[in-house]
């Protein structure tokens, strides 16, 4: 618990105190944010923003859980370590993505493609190594079962054990790629995907303290129990990323002085698909995540409709975002509701969450 106050702490402060000087270095590296020439003409008056302000987060966020770790005097354990594989993992893609950006001054960096592949590759290696380092309870960190609140009773493994492995390794590939691509594709406005976000880790943070309270290791098997390995050390790294965004946020609120930039938002996305299976809350993941599920589909949609109707559209510009911005709302105005959207769906997740353990009494 006090962990969980250090890291949450300390990223906080990294974050907040820190991103001045880190904006600094950003601009004598010219690394400023190039505009979509397709985008509202209001956000010309960003161009050269410093981005790549993920970098300031993801390393805060990292530094905050080992000194959280080192104060208390615990080990790391495996868990948490992957939660850091796959942001920083995810991250680093971004990061790519955004130096092609800033040294070509386009808007487009890394092909999509190109994306995807990085993801995937961080994605396998995940879920490889989420099946070693079982406990003295038999529990690795990821399961092989699909899971909403705890693990259902489908078992890839009934496949066998090759063909149960590929499509546990294909489900993983899903999840971190559609959750890295949604908090990307949310990642349009001054502050919009770093308070979503901070809902989200606020969401894995609870659920995690309240695993580790209701662990079958620590009750006795009682019902309702959880079968989730080291529950409390993903509500330290969730509270260290929580802290470091929250931080971030200061910054990043229109008008921003310094954008996540892909390395940001992918890092985000990473990390929050790991909480996700790494609780055992895959399913659930969907309704934690309502707004970047909403703000993908908008896209998707738009997309769909554009070509099935050659050339007409839904929106007035995707992702949805922008075609309220276009409607005549104020940035803020929009940021403020979309962030209000996204803790109605984390409130609903949570309470879902503990309405299912109720039932479980």
């Amino acid at each position: 618990m006090i962990a969980l106050l250090i890291a949450g702490g300390f990223s906080l402060l990294y974050s907040l105190l820190l991103t001045p000087l880190f904006v600094r270095a950003f601009n004598r590296l010219r690394w400023g944010q190039p505009i979509r020439v397709d985008g509202p003409k209001e956000h010309e008056v960003k161009r050269g923003t410093p981005t790549m302000g993920g970098l300031i987060f993801l390393s805060g966020s990292v530094i905050a859980y080992f000194v959280g770790k080192l104060v208390m005097g615990e080990t790391p354990t495996p868990s948490a370590l992957l939660v850091i594989l796959m942001a920083v993992g995810a991250g680093l893609v971004g990061f790519i993505d955004d130096f092609m950006k800033t040294r070509q001054q386009k808007s487009a960096g890394l092909g999509g493609w190109a994306k995807i592949a990085g993801q995937i590759i961080i994605a396998v290696s995940f879920a490889l190594l989420g099946l070693q380092f079982a406990n003295e309870a038999g529990f690795t960190p990821v399961s092989t079962h699909i899971s909403v609140f705890r693990d259902l009773p489908f078992d890839f493994m009934v496949l066998g054990p090759i063909a149960g492995i590929i499509l546990f390794i294909i489900w993983v590939m899903v999840i971190v790629t559609a959750t890295t691509n949604a908090v990307n594709v949310t990642d349009g406005l001054d502050g919009l995907a770093a308070g979503a976000s901070i809902f989200a880790f606020g969401a894995y943070l609870i659920i995690g303290f309240w695993q580790s309270a209701q662990a079958c290791v620590a009750t006795g098997n009682e019902a309702g129990c959880y079968e989730v390995r080291d529950p409390m050390d993903l509500a330290v790294i969730a509270a260290a990323f929580l802290g470091g965004l929250a931080g971030f946020l200061w910054w990043n609120t229109n008008p921003a002085q310094v954008f996540m930039g892909d390395t940001g938002s992918m890092g985000i996305g990473g990390a929050i698909a790991a909480l996700a299976i790494l609780t055992h809350t895959e399913i659930l993941l969907l309704l934690i995540g309502g707004l970047f599920i909403i703000e993908t589909g908008s896209v998707i949609l738009q997309r769909i409709y554009f070509k099935v109707t050659k050339g007409k559209r839904i929106f007035l510009m995707s992702p949805i975002h922008h075609h309220f911005e276009l409607k005549g709302w104020a940035e803020v105005t929009v940021v403020v509701r979309f962030w209000i959207i996204a803790g109605l769906f984390v409130v609903a997740g949570v309470g879902a969450f503990y309405g299912e353990w109720l039932l479980q009494q």
